[in-house]
């Protein structure tokens, strides 16, 4: 998954809106990497 396509998702959540831009990068982040590690 690539961050762009993490953002999008992230941005349904109304938490995201209130997060610092260095904190949602790293959510974006922890997110790509949880996705990667999901074997479905």
């Amino acid at each position: 998954m690539s961050p762009r396509q993490a953002i999008r998702i992230l941005m349904l959540s109304p938490i995201y809106f209130r997060l610092s831009p260095a904190q949602r990068w790293r959510l974006v982040r922890e997110y790509c990497q949880l996705v990667k590690s999901c074997k479905v």
